[in-house]
């Protein structure tokens, strides 16, 4: 599927994954390939985004995701990125 996160500033995560875990408003969540539309608020918290063997650690303070049709798409009001290997 298709993952993108972007800021008001730029776009931080853009590229094919597996998985990607999100910090919903409700609890923490993931989404796979073939999930169901879904448009969610999302918490202060971590995204976690598998693509390939790497594994993609974002901290968020907020924001929101779409996913439709394996297009996923956060839109995250602040972040900070941290890159960790498998």
């Amino acid at each position: 599927m298709n993952v993108n996160v972007i800021t008001p500033e730029e776009t931080v995560f853009a590229g094919e994954a597996q998985r990607i875990q999100l910090p919903g408003s409700s609890g923490k969540f993931e989404v796979l390939q073939d999930h169901a539309a879904l448009i969610s608020s999302l918490a202060h918290g971590e995204v976690k985004i598998t693509a390939g063997d790497r594994v993609e650690n974002l901290m968020i303070t907020g924001g929101f995701v779409e996913v439709l049709n394996n297009e996923v798409t956060v839109l995250a009001e602040g972040i900070v990125k941290q890159a960790v290997e498998k």
